[in-house]
């Protein structure tokens, strides 16, 4: 793996966001994602403030907010008066404590979908991603464009995820639980969602659930997936690794391949071809970066059966987010976007 234009795109990424974080204290307010319906909780457990109630007869269940509640603050606000809000999670299961960032579409605070659940899409820079994910930053533009993309009818009104995807700027650690470091891959596939369920109204179902990431954040969102078909439908994989290639994985490879989205993918691709087992890639690439011959082997090799793909090729694309950006809107989101399930208006 060639780690220097992985670095190149952080640090082309991270130019406009690092003057929004130096000059962030004037937005640092206290923010709330409550909605009148989640903060008068429904039928959970005793104790909590939430619970699983379905959106109508036949349609799919929601999960209101379980809590505990996070303490956010704002992290930018867009033109249309959403907010990025920005809490510290300390991850029960992982053990581990860092930032996520989060959006809320305009939809969301709609009252017709005051019993909906939303889909929630968590979003992984590349780079070391570490200690800001780029995609909280307005330059890049992710949450305005999936709200124009939510009107025009090519994506989902999704929640917006954006965890710290490394715990420092040391090394990589692929999005896994290398022995002997912080468990990486706990922290995202099951404190991160965790936290999610406990502050919004999201769907039981993995239908409600995928990922989204460029290079190395497009390879840990590639191997959560598929490691995890049970919990998480799609992800958009852009300018991906494919092989975990940590150097802190030395002395572990059995757990190095247990991580290796080849063997997730094949062991998948060998189950029965049917809805609950389907899985769907959104790879994108760029003309002007390296890798295309093998992403395309990795799409013939190994996405078969229930591994739905799809490669967007980017014209004149690079290796960087605003490349990816472009993509996205040509095609990636809108088919991520009608295998995953939307909110559903009251009738």
């Amino acid at each position: 793996m060639k780690r220097l234009p992985r670095i190149l795109a952080a640090a082309l990424a991270l130019g406009s966001v690092a003057a929004l974080v130096t000059g962030c204290s004037e937005e640092e307010a206290p923010l709330t994602f409550d909605t009148p319906r989640a903060s008068a909780g429904s039928a959970g457990r005793a104790g909590e403030t939430g619970g699983r109630r379905p959106v109508h007869a036949r349609g799919p269940e929601t999960v209101f907010p379980t809590g505990p509640r996070a303490i956010f603050t704002t992290a930018n606000t867009l033109d249309d008066g959403t907010k990025v809000g920005v809490t510290t999670l300390r991850g029960e299961k992982s053990g581990f404590t860092g930032k996520v960032w989060v959006w809320a579409p305009q939809q969301y605070f709609d009252p017709k979908y005051a019993e909906s659940g939303f889909p929630v899409l968590v979003a992984l820079p590349g780079g070391k991603g570490y200690p800001v994910n780029y995609w909280m930053g307005g330059d890049l533009k992710l949450q305005q464009r999936i709200s124009a993309w939510s009107r025009e009818g090519k994506s989902l009104p999704f929640i917006v995820v954006m965890p710290v995807l490394n715990p420092d700027a040391k090394f990589y650690y692929d999005g896994s639980d290398i022995p002997g470091q912080p468990r990486m891959g706990t922290w995202l596939t099951e404190d991160v969602p965790d936290f999610v369920r406990a502050n919004f109204r999201t769907f039981k179902s993995r239908d409600g659930w995928g990922f989204m990431g460029s290079s190395s954040g497009a390879f840990v969102g590639l191997k959560s997936v598929l490691q995890h078909p049970d919990k998480f439908k799609a992800v958009i994989a852009s300018g991906p690794d494919t092989v975990p290639d940590s150097p802190l994985w030395a002395g572990h490879e059995a757990e190095r391949q247990a991580n290796n989205p080849e063997k997730l993918a094949r062991a998948l691709g060998a189950k029965p071809d049917t809805r609950a087992n389907e899985t769907y890639l959104a790879f994108q690439i760029g003309t002007k970066e390296s890798g295309m011959a093998r992403l395309k082997a990795f799409m013939k090799n190994y996405t078969k059966g229930p591994v739905k793909s799809r490669l967007q090729v980017i014209q004149d694309g690079g290796h960087d987010a605003r490349s990816y950006m472009r993509g996205m809107d040509e095609g990636s989101m809108e088919w991520i976007s009608r295998h995953m399930q939307g909110p559903v208006a009251a009738p």
